[in-house]
């Protein structure tokens, strides 16, 4: 049997996690303080969640296409990484580590020095 056609089943714990933490993320999200008038996405990367939105500013994207705006990363211990995009680099930038997921989505929705909705 070929190794690469063996495929192994989602761990249900893992599957369960991740449907009740796209719901409480993206219900943060519309807190937020910028675009508010754009619906962003959340989407599962392992995880991690990576947050993209439609590019309303034009700054990125001039058509206006959808952009990458934050990961969330979990740590040991039940905190979180969050990066930013850094569009012009095409890399994730680690903004803050150790946070509680309440601080972290607190720190995309308020984005005071615009690091995460350009």
């Amino acid at each position: 049997m070929n190794a690469a056609a063996v495929t192994v089943p989602p761990d249900p714990t893992e599957a369960q996690v991740v449907g009740f933490m796209l719901p409480f993320i993206e219900r943060a999200l519309k807190d937020r303080a910028r675009y508010r008038y754009v619906q962003p996405r959340v989407v599962a990367e392992g995880e991690a969640f990576r947050i993209e939105a439609p590019c309303c500013s034009r700054n990125v994207d001039k058509a206006g296409g959808v952009i990458d705006i934050a990961l969330l990363r979990p740590m040991a211990g039940g905190t979180w990484q969050v990066y930013g995009r850094d569009h012009q680099l095409d890399a994730w930038v680690l903004r803050a580590r150790g946070l509680s997921l309440g601080d972290a989505l607190e720190s995309v929705c308020i984005d005071a020095d615009r690091s995460f909705w350009p």
